[in-house]
C-alpha cells in the first residue's frame, strides 16, 4: 500500500499541533512556577527581526489548515490572527484540529497531480500537489513548529526532544 496524500498531511498536522499544544501547556506552567508574565513568553522571538511566539503558532496553524483546504477542495477557515494569550493560541490550535478532522481521505484522492497556486513572495507559484505538500508546506509547517519550540525552550521552559516528538506512533 502506498502512502496518500491525506496520510503525509492531516494525521501529521494534528499530531504536530497536539504536541505543540503540550508543549504551550508545558510554558504555562513554567511561568507559573517561576512566576513570569506569559506575555513575556507569548511575545518571545529568538532574534529580533524573527517572529514572535504567537505569529510562529499563527503560520503553523495556517500551513495545516490552508494547505489541507487546498488539496482537499475543502473550504478553509479564515482566523482572525489576534490570539496572544496561550488561552487563545490553544483555543486556535483546537480549532485547527477540529477542522482537519473534519477532511476525509476520499477529498485527497488525485491531489498529488492537482496544480496548486498561491503567493510566494509576491508572485503566484504553481506546482503540484506533491510538490507542493511536500516541498513546501512541510518544511514551512515544521519551521514554525520548531522555531516556537526553541522560542520557549531558549525562554527557559523545561521541554526537550521527545516533548517536540510527542508519543511515538505505534
Amino acid at each position: 500500500m502506498s502512502l496518500t496524500m491525506y496520510q503525509a498531511s492531516v494525521p501529521v498536522f494534528v499530531t504536530n499541533l497536539r504536541n505543540l499544544a503540550e508543549i504551550l501547556r508545558k510554558a504555562v506552567l513554567h511561568a507559573e512556577a517561576k512566576k513570569i508574565d506569559p506575555s513575556v513568553l507569548t511575545q518571545a522571538r529568538l532574534y529580533p527581526d524573527m517572529l514572535p511566539l504567537t505569529r510562529q503558532v499563527h503560520l503553523a496553524t495556517d500551513q495545516a489548515k490552508n494547505s489541507s483546504s487546498r488539496l482537499s477542495g475543502a473550504d478553509r477557515p479564515t482566523f482572525e490572527d489576534d490570539e496572544t494569550t496561550f488561552d487563545e493560541l490553544q483555543a486556535r490550535i483546537a480549532k485547527t484540529i477540529a477542522y482537519l478532522e473534519t477532511l476525509t481521505p476520499a477529498q485527497f484522492e488525485g491531489s498529488d497531480d492537482k496544480d496548486i497556486t498561491l503567493p510566494v513572495r509576491g508572485k503566484d507559484a504553481t506546482m503540484k500537489g506533491a510538490s507542493y505538500l511536500l516541498g513546501f508546506v512541510h518544511p514551512n509547517f515544521y519551521f514554525h513548529l520548531t522555531t516556537a519550540y526553541a522560542i520557549l525552550r531558549e525562554s527557559g521552559v523545561e521541554i526537550g526532544k521527545l516533548d517536540f516528538l510527542g508519543p511515538l506512533p505505534v
